[in-house]
Protein backbone atom coordinates (compact mmCIF):
# COMPACT_ATOMS: atom_id res chain seq x y z
CA UNK A 1 0.00 0.00 0.00
CA UNK A 2 2.97 2.33 -0.88
CA UNK A 3 4.17 2.66 2.75
CA UNK A 4 0.45 3.80 3.77
CA UNK A 5 0.29 2.76 7.41
CA UNK A 6 -3.62 3.26 8.12
CA UNK A 7 -5.74 0.67 8.90
CA UNK A 8 -9.94 1.41 8.67
CA UNK A 9 -12.52 -0.94 9.74
CA UNK A 10 -15.75 -0.21 8.33
CA UNK A 11 -16.85 -0.91 11.97
CA UNK A 12 -15.08 1.71 13.19
CA UNK A 13 -15.33 4.98 10.97
CA UNK A 14 -16.97 7.71 12.70
CA UNK A 15 -17.34 10.03 9.71
CA UNK A 16 -18.05 12.56 12.15
CA UNK A 17 -14.02 12.42 12.92
CA UNK A 18 -13.03 12.30 9.70
CA UNK A 19 -11.30 15.36 8.31
CA UNK A 20 -13.15 17.89 5.68
CA UNK A 21 -11.48 19.33 2.64
CA UNK A 22 -12.21 21.67 -0.07
CA UNK A 23 -11.51 20.78 -3.36
CA UNK A 24 -8.91 23.24 -3.43
CA UNK A 25 -7.49 22.12 -0.33
CA UNK A 26 -7.41 18.16 -2.05
CA UNK A 27 -5.80 19.69 -5.24
CA UNK A 28 -3.10 21.54 -2.78
CA UNK A 29 -2.06 18.26 -0.72
CA UNK A 30 -2.39 16.38 -3.34
CA UNK A 31 0.71 18.58 -5.18
CA UNK A 32 2.09 18.27 -2.05
CA UNK A 33 1.97 14.25 -2.10
CA UNK A 34 3.22 14.04 -5.77
CA UNK A 35 6.39 16.61 -4.84
CA UNK A 36 7.57 14.12 -1.86
CA UNK A 37 5.55 15.05 1.09
CA UNK A 38 4.31 11.28 1.08
CA UNK A 39 3.56 11.14 4.90
CA UNK A 40 0.05 13.65 3.81
CA UNK A 41 -1.10 10.68 2.05
CA UNK A 42 -2.67 8.93 5.26
CA UNK A 43 -4.55 12.24 5.86
CA UNK A 44 -5.71 12.60 2.51
CA UNK A 45 -6.97 8.72 2.72
CA UNK A 46 -8.90 9.57 5.59
CA UNK A 47 -10.45 12.96 4.06
CA UNK A 48 -12.14 10.67 1.61
CA UNK A 49 -13.41 7.58 3.46
CA UNK A 50 -16.90 9.08 2.86
CA UNK A 51 -15.85 8.56 -1.01
CA UNK A 52 -15.12 5.05 -0.42
CA UNK A 53 -18.24 4.60 1.64
CA UNK A 54 -20.50 5.99 -0.29
CA UNK A 55 -19.29 3.74 -3.53
CA UNK A 56 -19.36 0.57 -0.99
CA UNK A 57 -23.00 0.96 -0.46
CA UNK A 58 -23.63 -0.05 -4.08
CA UNK A 59 -22.04 -3.43 -3.51
CA UNK A 60 -23.68 -4.08 -0.10
CA UNK A 61 -25.88 -6.67 -1.44
CA UNK A 62 -23.22 -9.43 -2.93
CA UNK A 63 -22.92 -11.35 0.36
CA UNK A 64 -19.46 -10.46 0.62
CA UNK A 65 -18.04 -9.26 3.71
CA UNK A 66 -18.87 -5.71 3.80
CA UNK A 67 -15.32 -4.78 5.94
CA UNK A 68 -13.75 -6.69 3.06
CA UNK A 69 -15.20 -4.53 0.39
CA UNK A 70 -14.69 -1.69 2.35
CA UNK A 71 -10.66 -2.85 2.61
CA UNK A 72 -10.83 -3.32 -0.75
CA UNK A 73 -12.13 -0.12 -1.76
CA UNK A 74 -9.57 1.53 0.32
CA UNK A 75 -7.24 -0.05 -2.05
CA UNK A 76 -8.32 1.46 -4.87
CA UNK A 77 -8.70 4.99 -3.73
CA UNK A 78 -4.74 4.82 -2.37
CA UNK A 79 -4.26 3.71 -6.43
CA UNK A 80 -6.10 6.48 -7.14
CA UNK A 81 -3.87 8.91 -5.16
CA UNK A 82 -1.21 7.05 -7.05
CA UNK A 83 -1.95 7.65 -10.21
CA UNK A 84 -3.99 10.97 -10.51
CA UNK A 85 -2.70 13.39 -12.80
CA UNK A 86 -3.00 17.08 -11.02
CA UNK A 87 -1.98 18.90 -14.46
CA UNK A 88 -5.57 17.64 -15.91
CA UNK A 89 -8.86 19.38 -15.01
CA UNK A 90 -10.44 16.68 -13.25
CA UNK A 91 -11.51 16.81 -9.76
CA UNK A 92 -10.04 13.88 -7.95
CA UNK A 93 -13.41 12.30 -6.58
CA UNK A 94 -14.18 12.02 -10.58
CA UNK A 95 -10.93 10.10 -10.99
CA UNK A 96 -11.13 8.09 -8.13
CA UNK A 97 -14.33 6.81 -7.90
CA UNK A 98 -13.98 4.34 -11.36
CA UNK A 99 -10.82 3.62 -9.69
CA UNK A 100 -12.51 1.93 -6.65
CA UNK A 101 -15.37 0.66 -8.48
CA UNK A 102 -13.05 -1.55 -10.51
CA UNK A 103 -10.72 -2.59 -7.73
CA UNK A 104 -14.04 -3.75 -5.92
CA UNK A 105 -15.32 -5.58 -9.17
CA UNK A 106 -12.04 -7.28 -9.59
CA UNK A 107 -12.31 -8.33 -5.99
CA UNK A 108 -15.42 -9.59 -6.63
CA UNK A 109 -14.80 -11.05 -9.57
CA UNK A 110 -11.28 -13.00 -8.63
CA UNK A 111 -13.15 -14.46 -5.41
CA UNK A 112 -15.96 -16.15 -6.76
CA UNK A 113 -17.01 -19.00 -5.55
CA UNK A 114 -16.97 -21.03 -8.46
CA UNK A 115 -13.26 -21.13 -10.20
CA UNK A 116 -12.84 -23.71 -13.26
CA UNK A 117 -9.35 -25.47 -12.78
CA UNK A 118 -7.14 -26.78 -15.32
CA UNK A 119 -7.97 -30.00 -14.90
CA UNK A 120 -12.30 -29.51 -15.71
CA UNK A 121 -10.94 -27.20 -18.53
CA UNK A 122 -8.78 -30.81 -19.86
CA UNK A 123 -11.89 -33.05 -19.19
CA UNK A 124 -14.27 -30.02 -21.10
CA UNK A 125 -12.51 -30.45 -24.13
CA UNK A 126 -12.64 -34.45 -23.61
CA UNK A 127 -16.34 -34.43 -23.09
CA UNK A 128 -16.50 -32.22 -26.05
CA UNK A 129 -14.34 -34.38 -28.28
CA UNK A 130 -16.49 -37.50 -27.15
CA UNK A 131 -19.63 -35.96 -27.07
CA UNK A 132 -19.16 -34.99 -30.57
CA UNK A 133 -18.17 -38.22 -31.93
CA UNK A 134 -21.26 -39.72 -29.86
CA UNK A 135 -23.81 -37.41 -31.81
CA UNK A 136 -22.35 -38.05 -35.39
CA UNK A 137 -22.46 -42.03 -34.72
CA UNK A 138 -25.63 -42.55 -32.54
CA UNK A 139 -28.10 -38.89 -33.97
CA UNK A 140 -28.60 -38.11 -30.46
CA UNK A 141 -26.84 -36.64 -26.98
CA UNK A 142 -25.39 -39.20 -24.79
CA UNK A 143 -25.93 -39.32 -21.04
CA UNK A 144 -24.06 -37.79 -18.26
CA UNK A 145 -24.25 -41.83 -17.39
CA UNK A 146 -23.04 -42.69 -21.05
CA UNK A 147 -20.37 -39.45 -20.84
CA UNK A 148 -19.05 -40.95 -17.45
CA UNK A 149 -18.85 -44.11 -19.17
CA UNK A 150 -16.93 -42.81 -22.06
CA UNK A 151 -14.62 -40.94 -20.08
CA UNK A 152 -13.89 -42.63 -16.65
CA UNK A 153 -14.73 -39.58 -15.05
CA UNK A 154 -17.01 -38.95 -11.85
CA UNK A 155 -20.35 -38.14 -11.96
CA UNK A 156 -19.60 -35.06 -10.27
CA UNK A 157 -16.78 -33.83 -12.49
CA UNK A 158 -18.78 -34.52 -15.48
CA UNK A 159 -21.40 -32.27 -14.41
CA UNK A 160 -19.18 -29.27 -13.38
CA UNK A 161 -16.87 -29.63 -16.61
CA UNK A 162 -20.32 -29.38 -18.51
CA UNK A 163 -21.54 -26.70 -16.79
CA UNK A 164 -18.02 -24.88 -17.13
CA UNK A 165 -19.02 -25.47 -21.40
CA UNK A 166 -21.91 -23.40 -20.94
CA UNK A 167 -21.47 -20.49 -23.62
CA UNK A 168 -22.53 -17.37 -22.63
CA UNK A 169 -25.47 -15.83 -24.00
CA UNK A 170 -25.03 -13.07 -26.92
CA UNK A 171 -26.70 -9.55 -25.66
CA UNK A 172 -27.98 -10.04 -29.33
CA UNK A 173 -29.94 -13.33 -28.38
CA UNK A 174 -33.89 -12.97 -28.10
CA UNK A 175 -35.02 -13.59 -24.87
CA UNK A 176 -39.09 -13.03 -25.88
CA UNK A 177 -40.78 -12.33 -29.30
CA UNK A 178 -44.27 -12.93 -29.12
CA UNK A 179 -44.63 -13.21 -32.99
CA UNK A 180 -43.95 -8.76 -33.47
CA UNK A 181 -41.07 -6.89 -32.04
CA UNK A 182 -38.57 -8.89 -30.18
CA UNK A 183 -36.90 -8.02 -26.88
CA UNK A 184 -33.07 -8.89 -26.54
CA UNK A 185 -31.14 -9.55 -23.84
CA UNK A 186 -29.24 -6.05 -24.01
CA UNK A 187 -32.41 -4.27 -23.59
CA UNK A 188 -32.16 -6.06 -19.91
CA UNK A 189 -28.88 -5.18 -18.87
CA UNK A 190 -27.42 -2.61 -17.26
CA UNK A 191 -25.13 -0.36 -19.07
CA UNK A 192 -21.78 -0.68 -16.55
CA UNK A 193 -20.50 2.79 -17.80
CA UNK A 194 -23.64 5.13 -17.45
CA UNK A 195 -24.18 3.06 -14.37
CA UNK A 196 -20.63 4.11 -13.21
CA UNK A 197 -20.91 7.45 -14.43
CA UNK A 198 -24.50 7.87 -12.67
CA UNK A 199 -22.93 7.16 -9.23
CA UNK A 200 -20.23 9.41 -9.90
CA UNK A 201 -22.59 12.04 -10.69
CA UNK A 202 -24.82 11.67 -7.53
CA UNK A 203 -21.20 11.21 -5.44
CA UNK A 204 -20.46 14.56 -6.90
CA UNK A 205 -23.83 16.02 -6.36
CA UNK A 206 -23.73 14.92 -2.59
CA UNK A 207 -20.38 16.59 -2.30
CA UNK A 208 -21.63 19.89 -3.89
CA UNK A 209 -24.98 19.92 -1.44
CA UNK A 210 -22.52 21.08 1.42
CA UNK A 211 -23.33 24.78 -0.46
CA UNK A 212 -27.02 24.80 -0.51
CA UNK A 213 -29.43 26.53 2.29
CA UNK A 214 -30.94 23.84 4.01
CA UNK A 215 -34.31 24.12 1.64
CA UNK A 216 -32.59 23.97 -1.57
CA UNK A 217 -30.62 20.66 -0.12
CA UNK A 218 -33.67 18.86 1.02
CA UNK A 219 -35.53 19.85 -2.51
CA UNK A 220 -32.16 18.42 -4.46
CA UNK A 221 -32.09 15.28 -2.36
CA UNK A 222 -35.51 14.43 -2.79
CA UNK A 223 -35.77 15.34 -6.46
CA UNK A 224 -32.89 13.22 -7.44
CA UNK A 225 -31.45 10.85 -4.74
CA UNK A 226 -35.58 9.68 -3.35
CA UNK A 227 -36.96 10.52 -6.85
CA UNK A 228 -40.15 12.64 -5.59
CA UNK A 229 -41.74 14.31 -7.69
CA UNK A 230 -42.18 18.39 -7.66
CA UNK A 231 -45.76 17.78 -7.00
CA UNK A 232 -45.13 15.54 -4.10
CA UNK A 233 -42.96 17.83 -2.92
CA UNK A 234 -45.48 20.97 -2.98
CA UNK A 235 -47.78 19.19 -1.08
CA UNK A 236 -45.44 18.45 1.37
CA UNK A 237 -44.30 21.46 2.43
CA UNK A 238 -47.59 23.34 1.33
CA UNK A 239 -46.09 25.20 -1.50
CA UNK A 240 -46.86 25.83 -5.03
CA UNK A 241 -45.51 22.89 -7.67
CA UNK A 242 -44.02 26.44 -9.41
CA UNK A 243 -41.80 27.32 -5.79
CA UNK A 244 -40.69 24.10 -6.01
CA UNK A 245 -39.78 24.62 -9.47
CA UNK A 246 -37.92 27.93 -9.07
CA UNK A 247 -36.01 26.74 -5.99
CA UNK A 248 -35.00 23.31 -7.54
CA UNK A 249 -33.81 25.38 -10.44
CA UNK A 250 -31.93 28.14 -8.41
CA UNK A 251 -30.51 25.61 -6.40
CA UNK A 252 -28.90 23.71 -9.95
CA UNK A 253 -27.97 27.15 -11.41
CA UNK A 254 -26.13 27.70 -7.84
CA UNK A 255 -24.23 24.31 -8.48
CA UNK A 256 -23.40 24.54 -11.77
CA UNK A 257 -22.18 28.08 -11.16
CA UNK A 258 -19.73 26.64 -7.82
CA UNK A 259 -18.81 24.15 -10.22
CA UNK A 260 -17.57 26.19 -12.89
CA UNK A 261 -15.70 28.63 -10.62
CA UNK A 262 -13.58 24.76 -8.88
Amino acid sequence: MNNINIKVEIQGVDTSKLPRLSQQEQMDMLKRIKNGETYLKDKFVEANLRLVLSIIKKFNNRGENINDIFQVGVVGLIKAIDNFDITQPVQFSTYAVPMIIGEIKRYLRDNSAFRVTRSLRDLAYTISQEREKYINEKNEEPTVDEICKITGAAKEDVILALDSMIVPMSIYDSVYNDGGDQIFLLDQLKNEKEDSEELINKIAIEQMLEKLNDKEKDIIKKRYFQDVTQIELAEELGVSQAQISRIEKNALNKLKRKATKE
